[in-house]
């Protein structure tokens, strides 16, 4: 199984939402706006809480009565939900609204839509097509790695979070969406029918000396199964060694990630949680063992992020993998998505990863043990090559010598 893929330098994917602060400015016309007075509770007996959020409720009372357009609550509520959440100053905790949430937590590896995954180009702060998956509705029309997303159904979406667009994209089967993209300097519309498909998430393939090279695009409720489908396909443990590339992976549900490290590693912790008041909890292997005895190199780099750094630090701390490529992302925080009452939700860092040495990786990264940078070359016949792909062959195949 294979799928279409971005090449050249490897961008580093945002593992976070990017949400926008709505900010509001007041102007004063001639005259004067009498200040509301608040009391409703005694101020002795009101909480130093309860006290500070007075600026807040003052602010709506201003607005509900004397603002000069007609507004809806809703869109105040939202703002102060994605301004108090933006002022944690944590990347990775926003407010996500009604109607991208249910998207949001569906972890379950199928999927409505077009039949792309998506990333932020750090460079140009654009989202682009990462990956076309073969036989989806994108694939049919034409749709390419690297094409940039202008407009969904005429809406302008440059400006938008990775979030909003995976909202904006998906839906019915059988319904159309109309997506103009920016592929270089020219632009293209697609009117695209959308289908419902399971997202391919595990390609593999042999290399070199009959070495298993398996890919991991992300970590959801199927791929400890898809992974479970690749070992027999391929015979695992008829191989001469395993290259397990979860490059560009930027990560999925911790579960996931707890599933697939115990395909690789029989007994032991898996990683550590730490929690505000300091508090532990520490998570082994589930007892899943695939029993795999072949050496086994990991492939990383800088987009590789979360879940992934949880199965390349556990690999890397159990001594059951070799490292090989750039330095992870760094991200070992942990966020819930509960719902609110108004069906948006809320990411929230809640607690921070550790690996089973108890070392940190949150804005560290795992260091590879094998250090080889991405350049990407063309080889003679104009193909990419992967020199990190490269160098774990030759590094398997010497331990054969």
């Amino acid at each position: 199984m294979k799928w279409t893929r971005a090449v050249g330098r490897r961008s580093r994917i945002g593992a976070c939402l990017l949400l926008v602060l709505a900010i509001f400015a007041f102007g004063f016309a001639a005259g004067s706006l009498t200040r509301l007075a608040f009391n409703a509770h005694d101020a002795s007996a009101r909480s130093e809480t309860d006290r500070a959020f007075d600026p807040l409720r003052e602010t709506f009372a201003l607005i509900e009565s004397s603002y000069i357009e007609a507004f809806a609550v809703e869109q105040l509520v939202d703002g102060a939900i994605e301004g108090m959440a933006a002022a944690l100053g944590d990347a990775h905790s926003g407010y996500i609204r009604p109607g991208l949430c249910p998207l949001t937590r569906d972890f379950s590896g199928e999927f409505s839509g077009i039949g792309v995954t998506i990333r932020s180009n750090d460079a140009t702060r654009q989202i682009e097509v990462l990956t076309v998956i073969p036989d989806t509705p994108a694939e049919k029309v034409g749709v390419r790695p690297g094409d940039v997303f202008y407009e969904v159904d005429g809406q302008p979406v440059t400006a938008i979070s990775q979030a909003e667009l995976s909202a904006l994209v998906p839906g019915p089967r059988g319904s159309t969406v109309s997506i103009k993209f920016k592929r270089g300097a020219e632009f293209i519309t697609f009117d695209i029918v959308r289908d419902t498909f399971e997202k391919p998430n595990v390609s593999y393939k042999i290399v070199g000396d009959n070495l298993a090279y398996i890919s991991m695009l992300d970590f959801h409720d199927l791929s400890r199964a898809q992974l479970a489908e690749a070992f027999d396909a391929i015979d695992i443990k008829a191989s001469n060694g395993l290259i397990f590339d979860i490059r560009e992976n930027p990560g999925g549900t911790l579960a996931s990630a707890i599933e697939v490290g115990s395909a690789f590693i029989e007994d032991g912790v898996l990683l550590r949680q730490v929690s505000r008041d300091d508090s532990e909890e520490v998570t082994r292997a589930s007892g899943d063992y695939a029993a795999i005895d072949v050496p086994i190199v990991v492939l990383v780099d800088e987009s590789s992020a979360s879940a992934s750094e949880v199965i390349a630090g556990a690999m890397q701390d159990h001594g059951r993998a070799i490292i090989l490529g750039e330095r992870t992302f760094g991200k070992g925080t942990v966020q819930n998505l509960p719902e609110l009452p108004n069906g948006g939700c809320l990411r929230l860092t809640v607690r921070r990863w550790l690996r089973p040495n108890g070392q940190s990786i949150h804005k560290l990264g795992v260091s590879p043990d094998i250090v080889v940078e991405w350049d990407g070359p063309d080889d003679d016949a104009g193909a990419v090559y992967d020199p990190q792909l490269a160098a774990a062959i030759d590094y398997l195949e010497s331990l054969r010598n």
